[in-house]
């Protein structure tokens, strides 16, 4: 080795210590990432870097990427899930076709990474998932996938509630994850037919709130996303009651629903300046 690659490696020892001591409660793990190439690297490093929460370094010899995360603060999932909509799998996320098939040419791996299902059940052992695969109805896996993308809509709306624009982008993010997961030929049939015209839409407003810390733009994507996600809900079985909310005022005065697991109103559209505007029009049981 050169002099002067001595210097350019001992300049990027020092970067990358200095980026581990800016993270407080730190972990750092070793996770295998499909890529190809420097503009690979930059990508993916892109992706899971969060200033003072995590940092990624990625090998493209290797395919390994070390993670050092703030435990308080994320964790190893939440920053495979950021990697994974930007084009990239990894043995726990695959990343959605049509993030794969935007990278550059040269960046398009061969994908052999594993099913995340799978891998995200690391305390089930296979004799025990395979039982409890054979043993569950067809149409539950898929109804189960639903429940989740509920959640995280539930969890999307109440920090819309509270205006927090950071957190209102995570959760977008998660339930990007959540609707990539639903496997559509294990739905019912009336679920199938609306997921079919629901998928993409929903999506696509995840992917607007994910992707700004406006949180009047997360707003009004909300609107569309809240609508879509009635649908949904309506043609799927719900353990407990869900209220359809309306706000007169929201959408420019045309008025917006919402959906809420609680009969009473805090209107995410105004958060605490009009923290009770609206009413229950509708209960989906």
């Amino acid at each position: 080795m050169n002099t002067i690659s001595k210097i350019i490696t001992i300049i990027f020892l020092l970067a990358t210590q200095i980026g581990f001591a800016q993270i407080k409660n730190a972990k750092t793990e070793t996770v295998k990432i499909y890529g190809n190439c420097g503009g690979c690297e930059k990508t993916i490093e892109k992706a899971g870097n969060l200033k003072k929460e995590a940092t990624v370094d990625w090998n493209k010899d290797t395919k390994l990427a070390t993670i050092t995360y703030n435990t308080n603060k994320t964790n190893r999932d939440e920053i495979l899930k950021r990697i994974a909509l930007v084009g990239y799998d990894s043995d726990t996320y695959l990343a959605p076709e049509a993030s794969y098939e935007k990278l550059a040419k040269c960046c398009q791996y061969d994908r052999t990474a594993k099913s995340e299902s799978i891998a995200e059940m690391p305390e089930m052992s296979h004799a025990a998932m395979n039982h409890s695969m054979i043993d569950a109805p067809q149409t539950s896996v898929g109804e189960n996938n639903l429940k989740q993308v509920f959640s995280h809509y539930f969890e999307l709306k109440d920090a819309l509630v509270a205006s927090d624009a950071g957190s209102s982008a995570k959760h977008a993010t998660t339930l990007q994850m959540a609707l990539l997961k639903v496997e559509m030929n294990k739905l019912t049939d009336e679920s199938h037919q609306v997921w079919m015209k629901v998928m993409k839409p929903l999506t696509q407003n995840a992917k607007v709130i994910a992707g700004t810390n406006d949180v009047k733009k997360q707003r009004r994507a909300f609107i569309n996303l809240s609508a879509d996600m009635y649908e949904l809900m309506k043609a799927s079985k719900v353990d407990e009651p869900v209220y359809v909310q309306f706000c007169p005022m929201a959408n420019n005065g045309e008025g917006a629903n919402w959906l809420s697991k609680e009969s009473a109103v805090e209107n995410p559209y105004y958060g605490s300046m009009m923290l009770t505007c609206g009413s229950v029009k509708e209960t989906i049981k």
